[in-house]
């Protein structure tokens, strides 16, 4: 075997092992590459070198911009209302309060962008209601961590950010467009399966559809909406670059949370400040990290490898697309959705766009991959905060959310398949 061949070899079993070990993947990431740099004979200060050059980019600075915005959002009193308005939309329908809790993650997606942050923040309010109410635990829990996966698509989301960045030209204004429909796709899909089962187990409806209601809610929520309209049309616009978007976000962010909603003190906004340096050290290291095995994945020439082995097993771009989804599929099991970005973006983005998937689309394919990634044991973080917010086991959540992941998978081949979902708003704009 030659010196590239068993570099290749050192660097993937090395980091699948670690994963299956349940290392962090930060230390995965980080000490396969470096196993790989030693075998090749190439000095350990490369790694110093490219964990910094990883990070060292204006356009990322998007991300820890929009993560401060959603955490001011979300512990500035926003949930409670972002309910209120999805109960006034969907409320009064067969099993409403699972309506509601899926309507209610797509307006609380575009203001947080993150999964996990939807899961422990409404689910610890809307899990209780819907228990209360009469809705199964298992079915509650099922359906939060499900309507969790809408706040990826709709904008904006740092992982569309860092997918522009991985992918190299793609428009993260563009990004944000295409995750409207295919959000609101999802929910659909999703409230289509709790009416079924809602329908079965006779969930109770809500209140009446009041149109007064619906207007006042609207206007009560509608400083919390807004920081979404200033970051897209800022984007889209021109006005703005992500990064500046995302800066004027955090102040308006700010004022809301602490001077018109006023669930936020100042003494709570430094607490607040400091999570988010928690959830940003976590990012920033994977992204820090993974830099390093996108470096020697490169120079290796593995992305090349990988395209002739996946496209010399098949021609026929139908059967090719399945496996790219499969492929991703399978690393959401095992990995996080931001390293699964970094490094598969290189490897598989160049099979996309030769069977005619657009960057913007397989943006958007590979994000709901992740998406669904963040449901699935052993590694699915989505799936384990919404079990301990719901205190039902992972088991019995898991065996709920079989009838969602259907709902999921077919929105992913509806997208993969039909790419004017994900491309009729970004094209309408151009």
């Amino acid at each position: 075997m030659s010196q590239e061949g068993m570099a290749i070899l050192i660097l993937l079993v090395s980091f699948i092992i670690m994963i299956f070990l349940r290392f962090p993947i930060a230390y995965a990431v980080a000490l396969s590459s470096m196993f790989c740099l030693l075998s090749q004979g190439l000095p350990l200060t490369t790694i110093c070198q490219q964990m910094v050059k990883g990070i060292s980019s204006f356009s990322l600075m998007a991300v820890p911009f929009f993560i401060t915005m959603g955490c001011l959002m979300g512990s500035g009193g926003i949930s409670e209302k972002l309910i209120a308005l999805a109960n006034a939309c969907v409320g009064w329908m067969t099993g409403g309060m699972a309506m509601v809790n899926i309507v209610a993650s797509y307006f609380f997606g575009g203001i947080s962008g993150s999964a996990s942050a939807d899961t422990a923040s409404l689910g610890s309010i809307l899990i209780p209601m819907m228990v209360d109410q009469g809705y199964d635990d298992d079915f509650s829990t099922a359906v939060t961590i499900t309507s969790s996966c809408e706040g990826l698509l709709v904008p904006p989301s740092h992982n569309m950010v860092i997918y522009a960045m991985s992918a190299g030209g793609v428009s993260v204004g563009s990004l944000f467009l295409a995750g409207y429909v295919p959000g609101a796709l999802l929910a659909i899909s999703l409230m289509v399966g709790s009416y079924i089962i809602s329908k079965r187990r006779k969930y109770p409806k809500g209140d009446k559809f009041s149109l007064k209601n619906l207007g006042k809610q609207f206007l009560v929520s509608f400083w919390a909406l807004a920081a979404v309209i200033i970051v897209v049309v800022g984007v889209v616009g021109g006005w703005f670059t992500a990064t500046e978007s995302a800066a004027v976000a955090v102040i308006y962010s700010l004022i809301v949370s602490v001077y018109i909603y006023r669930g936020l003190t100042w003494k709570g906004v430094w607490k607040v400040l400091g999570q988010c340096v928690d959830t940003l050290s976590i990012v920033l290291i994977l992204i820090s990290t993974s830099s390093i095995f996108g470096y020697c994945l490169t120079t290796l020439h593995v992305p090349d490898l990988a395209a002739k082995a996946i496209i010399g097993l098949t021609n026929n771009p139908v059967i090719l697309a399945l496996l790219l989804n499969l492929i991703l599929l399978v690393l959401g099991c095992i990995m996080d959705m931001a390293p699964i970005i970094l490094i598969a973006t290189p490897i598989l983005l160049p099979i996309a766009t030769s069977i005619g998937i657009d960057p913007v689309q397989f943006g958007i394919m590979m994000i709901l991959n992740c998406g669904i990634g963040l449901l699935t044991p052993p590694v699915g973080a989505v799936l384990f905060i919404g079990s301990a917010v719901g205190k039902v086991k992972m088991e019995k959540v898991v065996k709920a959310t079989l009838p969602f992941y259907a709902c999921m998978v077919l929105v992913l081949l509806l997208l993969t398949f039909i790419p004017e979902i994900s491309l009729f708003v970004p094209n309408l704009f151009k």
